[in-house]
């Protein structure tokens, strides 16, 4: 009788059970943009070890890949290219800046050595000679322009296809020959808000299949979906760094996990 007593009195002042929250279901863990687990580094920070790139305008400064293009040096577009690795299905990480107003962009499933299809400026051909397509690249870009509304949309370059995922927009496409809003993520001035610049952003790309997603600074910009598998979107290839106008690009831990 006062076991059972003793045993009614604990239940009755102890708190109750708490219900699992969402039914039971669990939140995702936020992503820490420092966690390398399964990641391979794409830049040990102090040399351009695995990288190709014209010399003119590329070196490693302060801990980071620097692009740098001038009126008295002009690079035109010209790209810096990872060769020690191709990869299709993939997560890449990396801290971006642009001083000034200029443009540049993350390459992926990306080739070298195609004809260039725009013109190249004059005062860039007597800067550099003829254009070497080693350093030219196409295929998808992340868009990176703080000072315009480009960044976070899916561009693909040197291709008729252009921008096919505007910022704050998701698009399902097929190849060159189609492409359809299917909603958007939200208003494409504020979304570029969150973009900093002269400042490091966090850049992640991730690519699986024909679905690629671009998130900065941990906010999702743009999404595209390409159902074509012959698509030059859908093979595997090379990352890579851009250098758009005149601009100084810096670019910092850059890990990449392969699917």
């Amino acid at each position: 009788m006062i076991a059972a007593l003793i045993i009614w009195a604990f239940l009755a002042t102890a708190p109750a059970p708490q219900r699992p929250q969402r039914g039971g279901f669990t939140e995702p863990s936020p992503m820490d943009f420092n966690d390398h687990e399964g990641y391979v580094s794409l830049f040990d920070g102090k040399t351009l070890k695995g990288w190709d790139g014209n010399p003119k305008f590329w070196r490693v400064e302060g801990g980071a890949i620097v692009g740098e293009s001038t009126p008295t040096n002009p690079s035109g577009n010209t790209y810096l290219v990872y060769r020690d690795l191709e990869a299709k299905d993939f997560t890449l990480k990396c801290e971006i800046k642009i001083e000034g107003n200029g443009g540049s962009g993350i390459q992926y499933r990306s080739k070298t050595g195609l004809p260039w299809r725009r013109n190249i400026p004059q005062a860039v051909i007597d800067n550099t000679g003829p254009v070497n397509l080693n350093w030219m690249m196409t295929g998808p870009q992340a868009d990176f322009w703080p000072s315009r509304i480009y960044t976070g949309q899916f561009y693909s370059e040197n291709t008729p296809m252009g921008i096919l995922a505007w910022r704050g927009q998701v698009v399902e496409g097929y190849g060159a020959s189609s492409k359809k809003l299917m909603g958007t993520i939200g208003d494409r001035e504020a979304l570029g808000t969150l973009v900093r610049q002269n400042d490091w952003n966090q850049y992640t790309v991730i690519a699986r299949g024909g679905t690629f997603i671009h998130i900065v600074n941990g906010q999702l910009m743009a999404v595209m979906v390409d159902d074509d598998p012959q698509s030059s979107n859908n093979q595997s290839g090379l990352i890579g760094i851009e250098i758009e106008a005149t601009t100084k690009v810096s670019v910092r831990n850059m890990w990449i996990k392969i699917r």
